[in-house]
């Protein structure tokens, strides 16, 4: 059975003070782990739950997670800005210890774990499905906060000028200065929130071995359909990216 743990971020930003993460661990008998970074209204259930089963039965250590202010976890949403996830997603991975791990993250999880992997040596492959690349995929957003001091969600959740500052705090030419692992990039091509025409614009500008598929007629949520075989490739490229589990 996977164990849950609660993990204590004692260096938080935004409003927060000291959060704690949840965080559960699916174990396998293998020194491969993969990480799994959640997208901004997202938890680390569902599809990441299957996905966790999926990596175990390929032989990795997988965990996921849910940033602050998200499922299970401490918080406010407000505070969940890039910086403070990936603060939190620092602090999941140093609980675990892992030598070298692999990541992967949707939609904003993506755009987070392209920024981690740039910065964290440990990392030796990082996978993302319809990745943020462009902080102008929350434009909208960013005038209505400029406009109002705040955005709502039709669910709740709410997001305010420190969303923005931490955000412009992290361009993408950064990842493209410091990411040397390999790359995979997986992409609805009728995804209608995140174009995927950026996602083929990061490969291009990125200076490493990236694989990068679009799937056709898919949205910016795959069908089951799409999601198996999204993990099948996955699992196959991550044998070359990162070696076998």
């Amino acid at each position: 059975m996977p164990d849950t743990h609660r993990i204590p971020i004692d260096a938080a930003t935004g409003v927060d003070a000291t959060p704690d993460v949840v965080a559960v661990h699916h174990e396998a008998d293998s020194d491969a782990w993969l990480v799994f970074c959640h997208g901004l209204r997202s938890d680390k259930s569902g599809s990441y739950e299957r996905r966790c089963r999926r990596a175990v039965e390929a032989g990795y250590n997988a965990v996921r997670f849910d940033c602050r202010g998200c499922g299970e976890s401490d918080g406010e949403f407000a505070a969940s800005t890039l910086a403070a996830r990936l603060t939190d997603l620092r602090h999941v991975v140093d609980y675990f210890d892992p030598e070298s791990y692999a990541l992967f993250g949707s939609s904003f999880g993506g755009k987070a774990a392209f920024h981690a992997a740039a910065d964290d040596d440990r990392v030796d492959a990082v996978a993302t499905r319809a990745p943020v690349t462009t902080n102008g995929a929350f434009d909208d957003y960013r005038s209505a906060v400029d406009r109002d001091g705040t955005w709502t969600f039709d669910t709740g959740e709410r997001i305010d000028r420190w969303f923005f500052d931490a955000l412009d705090r992290y361009p993408f030419d950064h990842v493209v200065d410091a990411l040397d692992v390999p790359v995979a990039i997986f992409h609805g091509g009728d995804d209608a929130v995140v174009d995927p025409t950026d996602s083929f614009d990061a490969a291009r500008r990125l200076e490493t071995d990236v694989l990068l598929e679009r799937f056709a007629g898919e949205g910016h949520r795959f069908s089951r359909a799409a999601e198996e075989r999204l993990l099948d490739r996955l699992f196959e490229w991550l044998e070359w990216a990162y070696g076998p589990a």
